[in-house]
């Protein structure tokens, strides 16, 4: 039988073999990140008829080449064209992600249950168990996690990445620490004028994310000075609730929420060297006293039966469960001269009785103390004792900020003290732990005739208007995909949080990875292996774009050149086949 038969027959199978890859391209133009192939031949191997004779000296003749018959043609290889990337789609979803390749060729990693498989195809979705997944196949994508120590990714074995899990469903809540309040100052407004003085909002967050109102007053006190007081009047929750009434009625202060001291001390205590107030440690040095190491004395004179003068020490202790101060029972003296004055004419010292006080003790010594702010220390808060006069001083409290103004040029000059833009709402040790305090910037308030009106308002946040603004109990509204593969969730109280990482995967040989169908390769002895942990994508300058899908990297224009191409070399083995029958046919008519 003639051997072109069978060379023939083996052209015929091979470019049926090519033809059916370029089938298989053409099929999958629109296939996400298809990659096409393409086939190559190589020759069967030859059957030698005469070997080759060198050049004989002797004879005189040359050399002769061998003489051999090819036995027809297979497929060589069928490369994947995995390095050529597609065309890019712009689809608009945000987790639709195009690989783009800088040095390497890049691969996600997903998961089918039982082994990682990778894949250029990057149209994802959130399935029932809240994985990145693929869309056409569920596989998971995998990468890194977050590090709830520290709040970053954690690079090591890539596991799937459970983005919409209960934790992340969620924003944390943020206590206002910061606001600002700015705008025009008009002298001649009415409001600022008024007793009433001209109102304000500035809304903040507690811990919790609960919402709250302050309410603030501003009213001129001084025209020729440009100068202004700024007053706290109420603090309002959610449901228009007064917890500033609250806590005052409770037994608190305003001047602690929203307060501050005059810069005047002023002395409460008899500065007579025979009625004072003297340290624990003075009292104590006495043997007569009994001292039990609490609290602050006063020394008053009295008399024995015979007229010896004497020094006595009475306690005042303050009781924090009750808010109250004590007085034990004294002799009182209207002034140490009216003591001795007493003693001289023979008549008795007055008694007064113990009694108690919530926060004013009154008439001691014959004058009033004052109020005496309870912080249930062993001293009184607010004040100190000067050695020097025997007196005790302190500075009296205010419930209101100066807010001042340049005369010159209307700019601002300060608020509270001098040199200072800032003054502090008090309301993490007044109105309970889940509060932080809030420091207030009035800086960019600015003086102007502005037609009688005021335009000062206040908001949460400092100079950018968010830092230290505080937010409320966020949900999440959206994930998005930066270009190094981070995924963030975004909350609609305007945070965002780092979630996790998309790894991706290198081979030292692309193309030897093997195709598994579903747009999915799996490594070979030829690819390298995967290292279970991945890359960042951003190593080597490769980034991922969201929004965008790699297309098919076929060429319509090359498949149906090569298509043709490969029609004339299986019509041309058919040929050779033809004419090999013809010959056949003359040969067994020979016998006719």
């Amino acid at each position: 039988m003639m051997r072109s038969l069978f060379s023939a027959v083996s052209g015929l199978k091979t470019h049926q073999s090519k033809m059916d890859v370029i089938g298989n391209n053409v099929s999958n133009v629109n296939t996400v990140a298809f990659k096409s192939s393409q086939t190559t031949f190589s020759e069967i191997m030859y059957q030698t008829l005469s070997n080759a004779s060198g050049a004989n000296a002797a004879t005189g003749k040359g050399g002769v080449n061998a003489r051999q018959v090819g036995l027809g043609v297979t497929s060589g290889s069928t490369k994947v064209t995995v390095t050529n990337p597609g065309a890019a789609e712009t689809t608009g979803d945000g987790l639709d992600i195009r690989l783009t390749d800088k040095v390497s060729t890049n691969f996600f990693i997903v998961s089918n249950g039982t082994q990682n498989l990778f894949t250029r195809a990057g149209s994802f979705y959130i399935d029932g168990a809240g994985n990145l997944a693929m869309t056409s196949t569920g596989y998971t994508v995998m990468g890194w996690q977050v590090d709830e120590t520290t709040g970053n990714i954690k690079k090591d074995t890539v596991s799937a990445l459970r983005v919409m899990q209960e934790k992340n469903l969620t924003s944390p809540a943020e206590a206002t620490e910061k606001g600002t309040i700015g705008g025009i100052m008009d002298k001649n407004d009415t409001n600022v004028r008024d007793e009433k003085g001209y109102a304000l909002n500035m809304a903040f967050y507690d811990k919790l994310g609960y919402r709250y109102t302050g309410k603030f007053a501003i009213k001129l006190s001084d025209e020729d000075t440009h100068t202004y007081t700024v007053e706290l009047t109420d603090i309002l929750d959610s449901e228009n609730r007064s917890v500033l009434s609250k806590y005052i009625n409770s037994g608190g202060e305003l001047a602690n929420v929203f307060g501050r001291n005059t810069t005047a001390n002023k002395s409460y205590m008899p500065t007579d060297p025979n009625i004072k107030w003297v340290k624990d440690g003075d009292a104590a040095a006495d043997p007569n006293l009994g001292y039990n190491g609490q609290g602050y004395y006063y020394a008053y004179p009295t008399f024995d039966g015979a007229g010896n003068s004497i020094t006595k020490y009475q306690e005042i202790t303050f009781d924090p469960d009750n808010n109250s101060y004590t007085i034990p029972s004294y002799q009182y003296y209207g002034d140490a001269q009216s003591a001795i004055d007493d003693m001289a004419a023979g008549t008795d010292a007055n008694a007064v009785s113990s009694q108690e006080v919530n926060g004013t003790v009154t008439d001691l010594f014959g004058i009033t103390l004052g109020q005496l702010n309870a912080n249930g220390s062993q001293d009184i808060p607010r004040g100190s004792f000067n050695e020097e006069t025997g007196a005790y001083e302190y500075t009296e409290p205010a419930v209101n900020y100066t807010l001042k103004f340049d005369p010159s040029n209307g700019n601002f000059s300060y608020v509270g003290l001098q040199g200072s833009d800032t003054v502090k709402l008090n309301l993490a040790n007044t109105l309970g732990n889940n509060f932080s305090d809030i420091e207030i910037d009035f800086s960019s308030c600015k003086e102007s005739d502005n037609g009688g009106k005021t335009t000062i308002g206040g908001d949460p946040g400092w100079n950018n208007g968010t830092e230290g603004a505080g937010k409320p109990l966020g949900a999440m509204i959206g994930l998005n995909i930066d270009n190094n593969g981070m995924i963030f969730g975004s909350y609609d109280n305007g945070n965002s949080t780092l979630l996790g990482q998309i790894a991706v995967a290198q081979f030292a040989n692309a193309s030897g990875l093997e195709k598994v169908g579903e747009n999915c390769y799996t490594t070979t002895l030829n690819s390298g292996e995967f290292d279970g942990i991945g890359r960042e994508i951003a190593a080597d300058g490769s980034s991922m774009v969201s929004g965008e899908l790699e297309m098919s990297n076929v060429d319509l224009s090359t498949e149906f050149t090569q298509m043709i191409i490969t029609q004339r070399g299986f019509q041309s083995n058919s040929r050779v086949i033809t004419t090999s029958d013809t010959l056949l046919e003359e040969l067994i008519n020979l016998k006719r």
